[in-house]
């Protein structure tokens, strides 16, 4: 009895194999997290180089399809892009050096107005009451003693960024010369009844980046041109270089404008008075809300075909998770999971059409 008992009860499927598999799996994740964790600034560099070399690839690719060398086609755009960021600094840098050199020269005036004004006296008094400005007389040699450490961070940033430009700069013409044959040669190590299916995710990616990139150019350009007429009819100067630099931070979503719309307040401030500075500050307040709840979620629809609200949680997620950077490449992001998700549920679908016409084993 206890024979045949113990014979008609099922076997566990739980196996040591099982076992090893799952805890390998929650190592290989473990130690994934850590290195992603560990290497962080590096990722950082290899995904902003993946992204300007694929909005490079388009125009090689047109030059390509123009009998052109893909060597001297490289040269080509790389030279171009140049030029017009180099341009570009042209306008804009000597512009928004002579604006904060008018408001730091305007800055004890406009001080001294605005502790004119009641709401900031009652806040003032209510300060010192509390005894906040002894404190803050207390701590000033202590913030001075700082400041030598403070520039020696500022320089130190400098230069870090100038040699993560550097080094964007090279992975983007690897990327460019060698990336395309190392995609291949990955693409042969896969078998045959796979490969198609490969070449169809990469095609779709590389689409839906095309469509990231003319959908954020589209929308820089929305508020280049917004903001520069709204200064123009205001009367600031440099409201071109402005408006251009303003434009240049719908790269970042949300963040972007409204550090952008505080900086030009204050220079509006310095130059045109404070009611234009108060205009000026109720536009980039509107203009922000505008850009990231309704406009850039429409854009990207129509660009990279992802959902308003898939768009906004990547934007909230991945800001949280990269800061700027990631903020700046939610977009492809999504769209990427969009694609290989939609092609594993195809798969999926595939497998279980096919299943019933297959021979039992």
């Amino acid at each position: 009895m206890v024979a045949e008992h113990e014979a008609t009860r099922p076997r566990s499927q739980v196996t040591p194999r099982t076992v090893y598999t799952v805890c390998f799996t929650a190592l290989s994740v473990l130690v994934l997290v850590a290195l992603v964790m560990r290497t962080r600034m590096a990722l950082t560099l290899v995904g902003i180089a993946a992204l300007l070399s694929l909005a490079l690839e388009h125009g090689v690719s047109w030059l390509e399809r123009r009998k052109l060398r893909r060597g001297l086609a490289i040269a080509v755009v790389l030279t171009a892009a140049l030029l017009v960021l180099a341009a570009m600094a042209l306008l804009v840098i000597p512009a928004a050096v002579s604006q904060v050199d008018a408001l730091v020269q305007q800055w004890p005036t406009l001080w001294s107005e605005l502790r004119e004004e009641r709401a900031l006296r009652v806040v003032n008094q209510r300060l010192r009451s509390l005894g906040w400005a002894q404190r803050l007389e207390q701590a000033t040699p202590e913030l001075a003693g700082t400041l030598p450490s403070l520039l020696a961070r500022a320089i130190g940033g400098l230069v870090g960024v100038l040699g993560g430009a550097l080094s964007v700069f090279f992975l983007v013409v690897f990327m460019l010369s060698f990336g395309g044959g190392l995609l291949r040669r990955a693409l042969d190590l896969a078998g045959p009844e796979h490969r198609l299916r490969y070449v169809r995710v990469m095609r779709n990616v590389y689409r839906a980046t095309g469509g990231y990139l003319s959908g954020i150019t589209l929308i820089c350009t929305i508020n280049a041109t917004l903001t520069t007429t709204c200064l123009a009819v205001l009367g600031m100067p440099f409201f071109l270089p402005l408006g251009i630099a303003s434009g240049f931070s719908s790269l970042v979503p949300y963040a972007g404008p409204i550090v952008a719309g505080g900086f030009i307040t204050l220079l509006t401030w310095a130059t045109g008075g404070l009611w234009k500075a108060v205009t000026v500050l109720v536009y980039f307040l509107l203009y922000g809300q505008l850009e990231g709840n309704v406009l850039a979620p429409l854009v990207f629809k129509r660009t990279t075909h992802v959902n308003p609200l898939v768009t906004l949680l990547a934007v909230l997620f991945c800001a949280e998770l990269g800061g700027v950077v990631g903020a700046v490449v939610a977009v492809p992001v999504a769209a990427t999971a969009q694609i290989i998700a939609r092609e594993l549920l195809l798969f999926r679908q595939e497998r279980r059409d096919a299943s019933p016409h297959q021979a039992p084993p």
